[in-house]
């Protein structure tokens, strides 16, 4: 007899399997879905009716098993399947790919949800986002670009506005000192004087006067200096408010800086000589010059001129004109010039010099002059001396350090140590002062003092750099973030992290490729790429969705089997029902 029960059984296996077709049409619909991950569709069996329970083995029968029947099919649930799918290079270096179990973090209006899609992007504000807008959360650096680890922070990268300056530290030589040059003899010498045959004398009534025998003293003051175009007449050469300024003048061919000394009531020869000094960058603390002169600018008071002695080399070959010196008016007005100058004496010695630009902390050049100068020759090698002065110095003087480098008898340095020079920064706004070390030897660039025709060295590096402004950024495997600068710098500003979950099939997908906590998903676990299981980062690339197509049409066409071998069981059933129906009548 016909039963309505199979009618319902059959049923069952309808709804089943037409939910089974849902799972697989949403499958084949997001074949290109980035980072997709495919589901399937889970049966298991209604409850049955039961008619015996069965019977167990005795004496006179061997037992009987349960009498049951079947009331059709219902769906026990979906399996999601996390497995990776393939890795596609995009080119982009914004794209990223996971390459194991773990999840972007990202931020959609306070909430923490998780992603396999990594189509990020920077919005209006710079904040990295995903395709729909939600933020991509990670780790960011402190002030010296070192990763902070532990809370998460929506990552920004400031392309075009984040800007960078780095102070030179290192820099390296290379070249060769002619070791068969001239030794140096002696320095230069120039005499300042008031005329032709004679140099400058105190008025009359010049407070101080200058002692017996002498014209001129180093405590005289500057407004006591008789005018030398007008001798015997008591007229002062300066005046309170006015200034003497040097330009043009020369050392090794190179111009100095200009400078000016203001004339006030108190300015003496002794300021004047030191002025000099420290303009013409004379390096007082060495010692005599091997012909007993001592480098520095110093008075005659018995013939009253002014003499600048310079140190050896002739790198350091001073040039000053009379035209270099100037009288300024109080507005910076010329008025003449009041003084001659006569070279006695040149520089000499085997030296080369080369310049470098090293920046401070805000990346200001800052220009450096390093010499060389031949100092002497013995049976162990060859000495010679260094000269490093800076324009950019913020110290009166233009010298910064000097000091002797050991050569031995195949030309090689002595010490391979690096020296330690110090510019002054003061009221720059820059960190002061800028320490660089200058290298002479090393695994990269030597220095050596072999024959040669001449000398030459050159800075091979320096580290450092001027402003620059970020540009472009890159991921790394681990998910720290490098940015790159239009200066060539390269600096770490966050890092992408990682949640893995102890299961992660017990998320719940809440759409857009994005998924939410589920209650037996567990905690997830925050952690760098590369580590504790969540797998590393690819940079250009994006996962694809790893749909089986063969595998979905298959199920496809179980599915809708299923489902016409159920509805056949419902009709056959009913055609019972008729002949039923038509015994009856």
């Amino acid at each position: 007899m016909a039963s309505t029960t199979a009618m319902f059984t059959a049923l069952s296996g309808m709804t089943a399997n037409s939910r089974s077709l849902d799972v697989v049409g949403n499958n084949i619909a997001n074949v290109n879905t980035t980072a997709y991950k495919s589901n399937r569709l889970l049966f298991s069996t209604q409850f049955s009716r039961t008619y015996s329970a069965g019977s167990a083995p005795s004496d006179t029968t061997g037992g009987t098993n349960p009498f049951q029947v079947g009331l059709g099919v219902s769906i026990a649930g979906t399996q999601r399947n996390f497995t990776g799918g393939t890795i596609s290079a995009t080119g982009d270096s914004r794209d990223l790919a996971i390459e194991g179990d773990g999840f972007f973090i990202v931020n959609r209006g306070g909430e923490q949800l998780y992603t396999r899609a990594g189509a990020f992007r920077t919005n209006a504000t710079n904040d990295l986002i995903s395709i729909t807008g939600d933020r991509l959360q990670g780790w960011t650096v402190d002030a010296n670009n070192n990763i902070i680890e532990g809370g998460l922070v929506n990552l920004n990268i400031p392309l075009g506005t984040m800007t960078l300056a780095e102070a030179t530290e290192n820099v390296r030589f290379s070249g060769n000192l002619n070791a068969s040059g001239a030794l140096a003899s002696q320095g230069s010498a120039i005499r300042i004087m008031g005329t032709s045959t004679t140099g400058m004398r105190a008025i009359a009534t010049a407070s101080p006067p200058p002692g017996p025998g002498n014209v001129l003293e180093a405590v005289t003051r500057l407004i006591d200096i008789e005018d030398p175009a007008q001798p015997g007449s008591g007229t002062p050469m300066l005046s309170v408010g006015q200034s003497l300024s040097f330009t043009g003048i020369e050392k090794g061919g190179k111009t100095l800086r200009p400078a000016e000394l203001a004339i006030d009531a108190t300015t003496t020869v002794q300021d004047l000589n030191d002025f000099l000094t420290d303009l013409l960058g004379i390096d007082t603390a060495s010692g005599a010059n091997p012909d007993g002169a001592t480098p520095g600018v110093a008075l005659d008071p018995v013939t009253g001129i002014l003499t600048a002695t310079g140190n050896v080399g002739t790198v350091n070959d001073l040039e000053i004109e009379a035209s270099d010196i100037q009288i300024l008016d109080s507005a910076g007005a010329f008025v003449r010039s009041p003084l001659l100058t006569d070279k006695t004496a040149n520089a000499d010695g085997e030296a080369v010099r080369t310049t470098f630009i090293a920046y401070d902390s805000l990346g200001t050049p800052v220009s450096v002059d390093v010499a060389m100068v031949l100092d002497g020759r013995s049976s162990t090698g060859t000495t010679w001396r260094y000269f490093v002065e800076s324009a950019d110095d913020t110290d009166p003087s233009t010298f910064i350090a000097s000091g002797t480098l050991e050569f031995d008898t195949v030309g090689q340095l002595a010490t391979r140590d690096p020296i330690p020079i110090t510019v002054d920064r003061a009221n720059t706004g820059a960190q002061t002062p800028l320490t660089i070390d200058l290298s002479f030897a090393g695994d990269e660039d030597n220095v050596t003092s072999l024959t040669d025709d001449s000398s030459a060295i050159a800075a091979t590096f320096a580290d450092g750099s001027p402003i620059g402004t970020l540009t472009s950024y890159a991921v790394g495997t681990d998910g720290v973030i490098i940015g790159s600068f239009t200066n060539g710098l390269t600096r770490t500003i966050g890092q992408v992290v990682l949640a893995k979950f102890p299961n992660s099939e017990g998320l719940v997908d809440v759409g857009s490729n994005l998924f939410r906590v589920g209650s037996n998903s567990g905690t997830p676990l925050i952690a760098a790429a590369g580590t504790l299981g969540s797998g590393r980062l690819v940079g250009g690339a994006l996962e694809l969705s790893n749909v089986d197509l063969s595998q979905e049409f298959i199920n496809m066409i179980l599915a809708s089997t299923g489902y016409s071998a159920s509805s056949r069981v419902i009709r056959t059933t009913d055609e019972l029902m008729q002949q039923l129906l038509v015994l009856g009548r």
